[in-house]
């Protein structure tokens, strides 16, 4: 069974880390710990005389300052990981945490997870070719020496670099490694660790190269396990929960995030906030804990996604440069049915092409597998479809040879009816506002990826509350915009009321509008 040594670097809260380490060690996993030469002598004697007789936990020999950015940070890796090496001889897996991370699964299931495959968990992704940074300097890093902390000595940091790129003065990659990056929380086996530091005596060169890269505790590890390991034996990701905010800062969790932890498909999580002492006595207690069974959805990235969307009121007016005189021509009429039940506008599409001769197509900016006619490609992927919009629906009234045309569009796509609303063709627009019960809301979270079906039903219950008021705030939105010819038809309302917008919106007769209204099942879910 895998056995876990846990490389801990850390540098405050000494309670926490004695907590931690306790909780980790109390079912037979070990620990080593680099403790930061910049953090008080006081609070490391505090950790060591509470971890004394502790004998799963060892300490780097050597405590060395550590800055963000720096070497410093591989060194002291490497000091915690040399120390547990020797001191735990049946260690089969190096487990890389910090002080903010806790366990959001139980020993038991950590070592079965472990013990499935026989690989390396690491992110190891093609430096150059891969989108891993996202902004900012890229060759940069690597070409350059970095001789001084970015953020303690700016002013050094940035001459020196300007210096070297006025002179030229750039350097060589080792020509036998293919730089990789990705998140320095990783899991290594025991002769993966191995192999590594005899790879660390043995190439000074390499060595030499990694002390004057800029954050290379986000390349090196990732760079020397795909150069020694085989790529069949590498999987590239993290066993770490962690996410970023959009200004690039790590997303803190709390108390109430509990259950939403244990659902990810992830063995710790970052951060843990100091403040959270209930969900860290929660975590502690369940990495002891035998017979738990875990019912993964993995849906928190796209959750936080979408919670943090819902935070910012964005629409786009002006039209694509592209897109100017580029009208759907006023001899035409464009139909739009807006409803965010797919379903009920698709039901109510069968019942007009059977009563009336106007071409329907359903949602085709949004369902990728919406029947259309070849039109030489542009209607090949949604990516083109939305690019392309005007040119596409000019295409169309051309096949159906037609100016009368319906299609169904979500009400979350207010830049599709803002650019429709706005041309110079006859525009109308019918609003199908229908109840959602809280299951509809559930199904809907599902498809849209903000929940999996092994989601817990008190996030479930939690989240209903928002994906609601965000239907709300759609309709809200396109009520706001104060289109032309624009007609609603509401689920509660009787047939001779819906009649009357129906026939305005498809000028027919108003008993063909009555046909409509009274279409079976046209809101049930």
């Amino acid at each position: 069974m895998a056995k876990i040594a846990f490389i801990l670097l850390c540098h405050k809260d000494p309670d926490a880390i004695i907590k931690q380490a306790q909780s980790l060690t109390a079912v037979g996993d070990y620990m080593s710990i680099h403790f930061d030469g910049r953090a008080p002598n006081a609070a490391y004697r505090k950790i060591r005389a509470a971890l004394a007789d502790n004998p799963n936990v060892t300490f780097a020999k050597k405590r060395i300052k550590c800055g963000w950015g720096e070497w410093s940070l591989v060194q002291a890796t490497l000091h915690a990981v040399e120390a547990a090496v020797e001191r735990f001889p049946r260690a089969t897996h190096f487990y890389m945490l910090s002080g903010d991370c806790m366990a959001i699964k139980s020993a038991e299931y950590a070592h079965e997870f472990l013990d499935r495959r026989d690989c390396d968990y690491i992110e190891s992704f093609d430096y150059f070719q891969s989108e891993w940074i996202k902004t900012g300097w890229k060759e940069e890093r690597l070409i350059y020496r970095h001789w001084f902390n970015e953020r303690s000595q700016k002013r050094r940091f940035y001459t020196m670099f300007e210096t070297q790129r006025r002179l030229g003065l750039t350097r060589k990659i080792p020509e036998d490694l293919e730089v990789m990056i990705g998140s320095q929380w990783w899991c290594l086996r025991r002769r993966t660790i191995e192999w590594i530091l005899d790879f660390t005596r043995k190439r000074r060169d390499v060595m030499k190269f990694f002390r004057t890269t800029w954050i290379p505790d986000e390349t090196f590890f990732q760079t020397l396990v795909r150069h020694l390991v085989p790529a069949h034996e590498i999987d590239s990701r993290t066993l770490t929960f962690l996410m970023f905010s959009d200004y690039g800062m790590p997303v803190t969790f709390y108390n109430d995030h509990y259950d939403l932890l244990l659902s990810q498909d992830f063995l710790f999580a970052r951060k843990i906030s100091p403040d959270a002492t209930e969900l860290r006595r929660r975590l502690g207690v369940l990495y002891a804990s035998e017979g738990v069974r875990f019912q993964i959805s993995n849906e928190g990235r796209s959750l936080y996604k979408f919670l943090t969307e819902k935070g910012r009121i964005g629409r786009r007016f002006a039209s694509r440069f592209w897109e100017k005189e580029s009208s759907l021509g006023r001899e035409r009429e464009l139909l739009i049915v807006v409803c965010k039940k797919w379903h009920v506008a698709k039901r109510l599409l069968e019942r007009v092409r059977l009563m009336t001769n106007i071409p329907c197509i359903e949602y085709l900016f949004n369902e990728e597998a919406c029947p259309l006619p070849d039109l030489g490609g542009i209607q090949s992927t949604m990516g083109k479809r939305h690019r392309h919009r005007r040119a596409l629906m000019r295409m169309l009234y051309d096949y159906y040879e037609t100016d009368r045309l319906i299609v169904c569009i979500d009400p979350a796509n207010l830049d599709l009816l803002e650019d429709f609303g706005r041309d110079r063709s006859v525009t109308r627009m019918i609003e199908i506002e229908c109840l959602f019960s809280d299951e509809y809301l559930i199904g809907h979270a599902k498809r849209v990826g903000l929940a999996g079906e092994r989601t817990p039903r008190e996030t479930l219950e939690r989240l209903l509350p928002t994906v609601r008021n965000d239907m709300i705030h759609e309709s809200d939105q396109i009520r706001d915009a104060h289109f032309d010819n624009f007609l609603r038809i509401r689920e509660a309302d009787a047939p001779e009321v819906n009649a009357r917008a129906l026939a305005e919106f498809l000028t027919i007769s108003d008993e063909k509008a009555m046909e409509l209204a009274k279409t079976d099942y046209l809101y049930a879910d």
